[in-house]
């Protein structure tokens, strides 16, 4: 338990416990009036501070009593039990602990009619025949008065306590999403980069003996990519990704053509919120990493278009290869951590094959 919950349950258990002896003195100094009445009283309060105790020790837990109601019912007996043997009505100063207890434990569509009987009780134990004066409104209140008091004391423990819970509950929460969000843009974001590395690198080996400068043009191209890379690993770390549609097209379209992909880019002249657009720029970079290393395509083509309140980004290609792990496949987690982001930002994505070996990604975002 956390330090400020076991504070807050620490500070109501002696408040209780300050009450329950403060009733516990008056009636002592009431009725040690001699042997029999005197050891009665005691007994009686010993039983009373008995099971208060357990009571309210169960309930500062958020827990029942042990042998429960067993226990509740053991300090009503003893509450009201002495008001037959002892002269002056002693539950005037044991009821409102009765009714603390009652409060705390029981629920309180059953605890307040109880309280209310308890009230009700008191204010008339007087014309009952009890002898003792005190027995009055006043002592009457304070089986109200306590009981709201003790339940209240309660009650701050007990909130303090889940507090306590959830925020320990939302931290780990944070720490869980800060994790996804590493792993998920490291995925989106070095997939293509590392993709693009290897491809350069292998055309370069292929070109270095026959076409030197093509080589040392593909050579610089791979550099840049890897710095490309390494900036997004720093922006990972960061937890800044600012991305846009436009940029990250321009990118793929760049990256498509020097592997021999044909590529057309429609976009539509469409403002978008930053989550769209961010979601939508993840799914053009995912897009292209499958394509470069799920298919045999030769042509690709990444459009957008409004429909209704909705923009829908659609990535095609006509060399999907329909094995497991491959681009025909809706499973990975490229396409998981794509329909995440879609959904963050009110939309949906889809993935399916289409005719004569094509492959086409869709996402769909609030415009």
């Amino acid at each position: 338990m956390a330090a400020s919950s076991a504070r807050a349950r620490r500070l109501a258990a002696w408040l209780i416990t300050a009450v329950a002896c403060l009733y516990t003195v008056i009636a002592l100094v009431y009725f040690l009036q001699g042997v029999f009445y005197g050891t009665l009283a005691v007994l009686v309060f010993l039983g009373v501070v008995a099971t208060h105790y357990v009571n309210m020790r169960a309930g500062l837990r958020g827990a029942r009593p042990p042998a429960f109601p067993l226990t509740v019912v053991l300090q009503a007996v003893v509450t009201y039990l002495p008001d037959v043997l002892l002269p002056g009505g002693m539950s005037a100063l044991t009821a409102p602990l009765l009714a603390g207890t009652l409060l705390v434990s029981l629920r309180l569509l059953w605890a307040g009619p109880l309280v209310g009987l308890m009230i009700l009780y008191e204010t008339s134990a007087l014309w009952w025949g009890i002898e003792a004066a005190y027995v009055t409104f006043f002592y009457a209140a304070t089986v109200l008065t306590t009981g709201a008091m003790t339940y209240a004391l309660v009650r701050f423990a007990r909130v303090t306590a889940e507090l306590e819970e959830a925020r320990a509950e939302l931290m780990e929460t944070a720490v869980l999403k800060e994790r996804l969000r590493i792993s998920r843009d490291l995925h989106d974001g070095l997939g293509r980069s590392l993709t693009a590395i290897a491809l350069k690198g292998d055309l370069a080996g292929r070109l270095i003996e026959r076409d030197p400068g093509s080589a040392r043009t593909e050579m610089g191209e791979l550099v840049q990519v890897a710095r490309d890379a390494a900036q997004d690993v720093r922006q990972v770390a960061r937890g800044y990704r600012a991305m846009s549609l436009a940029g990250e097209v321009d990118r793929a379209v760049a990256l498509l053509e020097s592997s021999g992909v044909g590529v057309q880019a429609n976009l539509a002249d469409v403002p978008l919120p930053g989550r769209s657009e961010e979601a939508l720029a993840w799914a053009v970079r995912e897009g292209v990493t499958n394509v470069l290393r799920h298919s045999r395509a030769t042509t690709c083509t990444i459009t957008t278009s409004l429909q209704g309140g909705s923009i829908r980004l659609e990535v095609a290609n006509d060399g999907a290869l329909a094995e497991p792990g491959a681009a025909g496949t809706t499973t990975g987690a490229g396409l998981t951590g794509l329909a995440e982001r879609a959904a963050q930002a009110g939309g949906s994505c889809a993935s399916a094959l289409t005719g004569e070996g094509g492959f086409l990604l869709a996402v769909e975002v609030a415009a």
